[in-house]
């Protein structure tokens, strides 16, 4: 599962990019690697999992991660190839959310590339090269899906319908995130289309200094923009995360955020927010040799759980040991929880919730 940052030139995507790709920047443990140019694997942020290291005492620790793309700048006329237009649109159809950075700040030295500072503005920009190439896949479904339903299928005459939706939205420059369908619509027959702005989408305002807090003017303007559309928007101070990357010790970074009146470094909260937005929780397994956080989907069972560890897992699946994270912690051992009544053994049709403690007993 990827999210990828977009946004147009000059916006402090690249910068915001390179402040995650520090292991400096996040905590005094928090590496990163790069797979690709542009695309880094990174720790998601979790204050449970050095909880338990604490407790456990295990040999060694791995945190859950999250793979961020750093895609081109995009400019007006994109959908139609101008500038990297098609080698963005390539890239950020191969994403599962999308992290838009807006430039939400003042400053003479850092040109923009419309000449003014306008946060719904830049918005729009992207939102309209996106619609236009989601109008292209749809315009090529909606030829052959006429065809069919002329013909009196009934299947054909109800995707008809949705589609003739997205396109009058589409037309009115709403995402396709933004338009009205029911839970079953949107199965059937908008995400197998995969439409770029039916991504899941959080929206980055990068302010100055001053503004990393409480927002300013811009921020207001963006978030009466987007207050119909299922998205999120955090404030992030990228010239000031680039900063604290800069400081040496995991002490003074925290001083450095205490002076900005921050409990953590932005680009921890964005790590996160991106890890919701793709829809991903996690769970724990811990043990001496290992304390590990595991990424599974939100609504995942036990059995599917468990296949993240290993596919024999989930295809022997007998049952599941399940410890609440809370209980854990108030107990301070596995062996206590036991003593204390508070282990549940748990089937295949368990939903695991996110910070479950597990283990899983399989037979192949």
């Amino acid at each position: 599962m990827k999210a990828g940052i977009v946004g147009l030139p000059n916006v402090g995507k690249s910068t915001l990019f390179n402040c995650l790709s520090n292991a400096k920047a996040q905590s005094a443990n928090f590496p990163f690697c790069t797979i690709e140019p542009n695309v880094g694997v990174v720790n998601v942020p979790d204050s449970r999992i050095a909880k338990l290291e604490e407790l456990v005492k295990p040999e060694r620790v791995q945190m859950a991660t999250v793979d961020i793309v750093d895609i081109a700048g995009l400019v007006r006329g994109a959908s139609k190839g101008e500038g990297l237009g098609n080698q963005f649109l390539a890239n950020i159809r191969e994403t599962d959310a999308i992290i838009h950075v807006i430039r939400c700040f003042d400053n003479d030295n850092i040109v923009h590339v419309d000449t003014t500072v306008d946060p719904v503005r830049d918005k729009e920009t992207i939102d309209i090269e996106l619609q236009l190439k989601d109008f292209e896949t749809l315009e090529k479904r909606l030829e052959r899906v006429k065809k069919t339903a002329r013909t009196g299928n009934k299947e054909a005459q109800k995707e008809l319908d949705v589609l003739l939706k997205v396109k009058e939205g589409l037309e009115a420059a709403i995402s396709v995130r933004a338009i009205d369908f029911t839970e079953k619509e949107r199965e059937e027959y908008i995400k197998p289309l995969q439409f770029i702005t039916d991504k899941p989408t959080l929206y980055v305002c990068n302010v100055d200094e001053d503004a990393a807090v409480d927002g300013n003017a811009y921020v207001d303007a963006l978030k009466e923009a987007v207050k119909d559309e299922n998205a999120e928007i955090i404030m992030l101070a990228v010239g000031m995360e680039a900063d604290i990357t800069e400081l040496e010790s995991y002490e003074e970074r925290q001083m450095f955020l205490e002076d900005m009146g921050l409990q953590e470094p932005g680009s921890s909260v964005l790590i996160r927010a991106a890890y919701k937005l793709l829809n991903q929780q996690t769970y724990f397994t811990a043990g001496v040799k290992e304390v590990r956080a595991w990424t599974i989907n939100i609504g995942d069972s036990a059995p599917q759980a468990a296949g993240v560890i290993h596919t024999d897992f989930e295809k022997g699946f007998i049952r599941a040991e399940v410890i609440a994270y809370d209980d854990f912690v108030k107990f301070g051992s596995e062996a206590k929880v036991k003593e204390a009544g508070k282990m549940r053994v748990e089937g295949k049709e368990y939903i695991v919730k996110d910070g479950d403690v597990m283990h899983f007993r399989f037979n192949v």
